[in-house]
């Protein structure tokens, strides 16, 4: 740990409050929160203000749903008149947009967070074991894990296993509706500075399902991220991709129909970088049909609690779930209402 095969690895991840669901966005607090106390305890630098520019074409349906919702919630955010827009930022070309500010946003450096969460995991007395396949799970008031060297007990477990977790639930006879989804990150190079946190915030543009010709779907989107990884680069990708299997994630890795989209987007939209990209990393997104995340205990037995599909906007609440999936095994009152997350709401 880390590794590059799952979802967590890299060097940024956004962090946004705005959502036009009330509960998400107290969440939300809850994890901004706690990323600070940690940045305080540690005197780590773990987050970085960049704002955020949610952007959608005429006639924007989808962003002003969004905004009638923050206003409900009377949620700080700023209209941007297309004027303004054009005069703060000449490097972006959206010439039929709305668009909405969020200076709150920023940028999580993931990996740093990683490793830092882990130091002080083992640091408070927790054994982090590596490399452990599990091949059985004994239910029970005491329940036994298998792995191909070990066996463990305890009185109640969390399954959090990304992508592979239906490889794990199936040992329970519970098959969850789970999508690993091969998601192709882009790098473009561009002029030095163009692009830079303090000239271009990130941006999240919110655009159609492009596998379906309904509406505007929430997960469907944009994101641009101003130089933070790779020196000189930007960052763009889709939130959606390509199924996969966990095991064998490179076997469809030339088929990049996301690439070629973005790569008609950058040209349409960012005309100072490159037409193509420079480098090409792959995430995998465990996605749920409604995009919203998994937090329940088993149907069968509630000492065994599932953390799943996190639908690529997982990283950024982790502190709150952490806090969650404690409270729930401990069979505690949750800090927040986990109806939305219930397994149940697919049957």
């Amino acid at each position: 740990m880390p590794h590059t095969r799952g979802s967590s690895h890299g060097k940024s991840r956004g962090i946004q409050k705005a959502n036009q669901d009330e509960n998400w966005v107290k969440i939300m607090e809850d994890a901004y929160q706690q990323w600070f106390e940690l940045e305080k305890e540690t005197g780590t630098s773990l987050y970085r203000q960049s704002g955020l520019l949610w952007i959608q074409e005429n006639p924007a349906s989808g962003l002003l749903k969004f905004e009638d919702g923050l206003k409900r919630m009377d949620f700080k955010y700023k209209r941007l008149q297309p004027d303004e827009f054009k005069r703060q930022y000449p490097m972006l070309k959206y010439p039929n947009c709305q668009v909405l500010y969020e200076d709150t946003a920023g940028r999580l450096k993931a990996d740093k967070c990683l490793s830092l969460v882990q130091d002080l995991y083992v640091k408070y007395g927790g054994t982090l074991k590596d490399g452990c396949q599990v091949t059985s799970i004994e239910p029970g008031s005491v329940i036994s894990v298998h792995t191909k060297d070990e066996s463990y007990q305890a009185k109640g477990i969390v399954i959090a296993a990304g992508p592979w977790t239906n490889k794990v639930t199936s040992l329970l006879d519970l098959k969850l509706p789970l999508t690993p989804t091969a998601i192709n990150v882009c790098y473009w190079k561009g002029e030095e500075d163009t692009y830079s946190m303090e000239k271009c915030p990130t941006i999240c543009e919110m655009i159609a399902n492009p596998n379906t010709s309904g509406p505007y779907v929430g997960p469907f989107l944009q994101f641009t991220d101003p130089y933070f990884e790779y020196p000189g680069y930007i960052k763009t990708c889709l939130y959606t991709g390509t199924e996969v299997d966990p095991d064998y994630q490179d076997v469809d890795i030339d088929n990049k129909w996301d690439v070629e989209l973005l790569c008609d987007y950058v040209k349409c939209h960012f005309p100072l970088l490159e037409p193509k990209p420079s480098i090409i990393d792959r995430c995998i997104y465990t996605v749920t049909p409604d995009q919203n995340f998994i937090l329940d205990s088993h149907p069968k037995w509630k000492n065994i609690v599932i953390a799943a599909g996190f639908s690529g906007h997982g990283f950024n609440v982790s502190p709150v779930v952490g806090k969650l999936l404690s409270e729930k095994i401990m069979d505690l009152e949750t800090s927040h209402d986990l109806s939305q997350f219930a397994i149940g709401r697919f049957q």
